[in-house]
């Protein structure tokens, strides 16, 4: 995400991040279940119209940045030179994104997550949206020779390639295994050249 540019921009994301850091230590201190919104805002000094501001429910606090993400992944898709370096564009963002979620730091609150069907839940739907967004990005780029059916497709398996190798033993080889498959399902879907 950019860096907002005016004093109101940065104030706003300032609160913002006052606000998500504030829930995840509370999650991580209390137990997901165990903190209300009212408790968040009380503990970061604002009001609780202002955490529904920021933040559309209890569940997106502890995703605060699901929006960058979903910007990395459309950014991949506008800087791409063409169809064949678009795959590599978005293995690297996935990486970063998988060596980010199994840093050490990192797993106590993916203990919270796996441990909560409303927080499992509500990052399947985002996995969900961040596809449908690169699907209509890869999509809207006539460069890259794809049917929408096939740009859904692959966007859903890249998008989901992080939660499998997130999981397995040696995650960035899970990355480069699911990258492979996605790879060969890349030049498959290139449409036939007619004679």
């Amino acid at each position: 995400m950019t860096e907002p540019s005016g004093r109101r921009e940065r104030k706003k994301a300032a609160t913002r991040r006052k606000i998500a850091d504030t829930a995840l230590r509370l999650f991580l201190e209390r137990g997901y279940d165990e903190v209300g919104i009212r408790d968040i805002a009380a503990e970061a000094d604002v009001a609780v119209t202002t955490v529904f501001s920021h933040f559309a429910s209890k569940e997106a606090l502890v995703f605060e940045q699901d929006s960058n993400f979903e910007e990395s992944l459309r950014g991949a898709v506008e800087r791409q030179a063409s169809a064949e370096s678009l795959i590599p564009a978005l293995r690297e963002e996935i990486q970063a994104l998988v060596r980010h979620c199994t840093a050490d730091s990192v797993a106590p609150v993916w203990r919270m997550i796996d441990g909560s069907p409303a927080l499992r839940e509500y990052e399947e739907s985002m996995r969900l949206r961040h596809a449908e967004s690169l699907a209509s990005a890869m999509a809207a780029d006539p460069g890259l020779g794809r049917t929408p059916t096939a740009c859904r497709a692959i966007a859903r398996f890249v998008v989901d390639a992080y939660s499998v190798a997130r999981e397995a033993a040696d995650p960035e080889a899970a990355v480069d295994e699911v990258f492979r498959m996605i790879e060969a399902a890349w030049t498959a879907a290139r449409p036939a050249v007619s004679r």
